[in-house]
């Protein structure tokens, strides 16, 4: 079945935001995630994507969910795949996202950075470089995948 208000993958990470309507237009401005719904009055949640990865950002909820500017802390990274990380990450730099880890090629394959956002969330956002098997840089493989 599908359901055009969930998207078809498989996770859809959900990220609280103190001001949803500012982390929405940060999120176009920065990143180039294009705004799919909102909801509430006021607004309680938006759904966004960039290219195929799908997010939901949640307003606040008093002892249940809060952002990590509003924790002092982060909890979880998101790393996205984009077609061109070295265009992103000129952009995302031009924009004033705080870069945390510069634009680098990793050992297994990716050329990626890590950025903040206006609340504090960890992003990679990652471009597929070389074709590395995991095996090829350290890591122990558990369960071949075909």
């Amino acid at each position: 079945m599908n359901n055009r208000s969930v998207p078809t993958a498989t996770v859809l990470p959900h990220l609280v935001y103190r001001d949803l309507p500012e982390a929405s237009a940060w999120l176009a401005r920065v990143f180039g995630f294009t705004e799919y719904y909102r909801h509430g009055n006021p607004v309680s949640g938006i759904q966004m994507y960039l290219g195929d990865a799908y997010i939901m950002l949640n307003s606040p909820r008093d002892g249940a969910r809060q952002s990590p500017a509003a924790l002092g802390c982060g909890t979880q990274m998101l790393t996205i795949i984009v077609p061109d990380v070295d265009a992103h990450y000129q952009k995302a730099k031009r924009e004033g996202a705080n870069v945390w880890e510069d634009l680098h090629e990793t050992v297994y394959g990716e050329r990626q950075y890590g950025v903040a956002d206006l609340d504090g969330h960890r992003w990679l956002f990652s471009q597929h470089a070389h074709d590395v098997s995991p095996d090829a840089w350290g890591a122990t493989i558990a369960s071949p995948r075909s």
